[in-house]
């Protein structure tokens, strides 16, 4: 991009079976493409990218059809399922050199699309990292509030950089994006990789809102286990707290050794049944959390030594 003409942008939409909620938010984010532009805001060429993450419903079909009404939306569709992470990789590397900057977004609308127009002033101001970020979830439930919040602590406990109440709506300048493509990591985890490209970033707040349609992809099975990957991708502080741990109880056992040492000396020692099978029990597991630790970082060493490609693009449309 020059210093006098318009951006082109990219909006950037991972999708895996919305069928439904595709043909409502390419409609809404089309008339946004249209505000943006119309305003010398951005490029009149500027577009939509659906990634297909091998939906089992019509999503493809359902992108096949909306690209006859309206050339701008585009889509690649991934030869099978990888998951979210996977599907938006692939969507912002096919529009890494047809595009000034690209918006990742989900397709169900819970972002506000129009926090987009924030993005991307901020963008032309020079920043080339802009991360939207919840201004609060009072539309939450109790439950959701307090999991997606101790998700945000643990991994910050866990010496994971992220930034807090942001998913994955950002938009990302063209050099970010070749700077993103740059790291080769097959277990992703976008939100832990981005902040560590640096550059000039900002924030826009925005309120988020009810799915238009469909169900969620991640309920908390699936949160927890996009933590664990997160968290043992970025960093070896779990491994770090086993070794203290061990080097804890070892303070303990030689404590209750000379425990009891002096109550065999003093003669005051009575059989404990109960505590030496609490012990066994609870050292028993210990030890198992510990190998489990130790195998997520060796199951993902296992996954990155042989260099298999990510994601396989089966189909394109532009």
């Amino acid at each position: 991009m020059t210093g006098t003409s318009l951006p082109r942008i990219a909006i950037v939409i991972p999708c895996y079976n919305e069928e439904q909620a595709l043909p409502i938010s390419s409609k809404e984010m089309l008339a946004l493409l249209d505000e943006m532009s119309q305003s010398g805001l951005i490029a009149p060429d500027s577009y939509i990218m659906c990634s297909n993450d091998g939906s089992k419903d019509r999503t493809w079909e359902v992108i096949e059809q909306l690209h006859q009404s309206d050339e701008r939306i585009k889509g690649v569709s991934l030869a099978h399922n990888r998951g979210h992470q996977y599907a938006l990789l692939a969507g912002l590397m096919a529009v890494m050199d047809h595009c000034d900057a690209a918006i990742s977004i989900d397709a169900d609308l819970q972002d506000d699309p129009r926090a987009m127009i924030e993005m991307v002033k901020k963008f032309r101001d020079g920043c080339e990292i802009v991360y939207g970020v919840r201004s609060s979830r009072q539309t939450d439930t109790w439950f959701k509030r307090t999991t997606a919040h101790g998700f945000y602590s643990f991994q910050n406990i866990m010496g994971l950089e992220t930034i807090y109440d942001h998913a994955d709506y950002r938009l990302m300048s063209n050099r970010a994006l070749h700077l993103l493509s740059e790291y080769g990591e097959s277990n992703l985890f976008l939100r832990g990789i981005i902040p560590q490209i640096g550059l000039r970033t900002d924030v826009v707040k925005y309120e988020r809102n009810p799915r238009v349609a469909g169900e969620s992809k991640y309920p908390l099975s699936k949160m927890l286990s996009f933590s664990i990957d997160g968290i043992t991708s970025f960093s070896a502080r779990p491994m770090r707290l086993i070794f203290l741990t061990g080097l804890t109880f070892l303070v303990i056992d030689i404590l209750v050794a000379i425990y009891v040492l002096i109550a065999i000396l003093s003669g005051t020692a009575i059989g404990g049944w109960a505590s030496i099978m609490l012990s066994v029990w609870f050292l028993g597991s210990l030890t198992l959390i510990s190998i489990g630790i130790v195998g997520e970082y060796i199951g993902k060493i296992f996954t990155e030594v042989k260099h298999r490609p990510r994601f396989a693009i089966a189909k394109e449309i532009w």
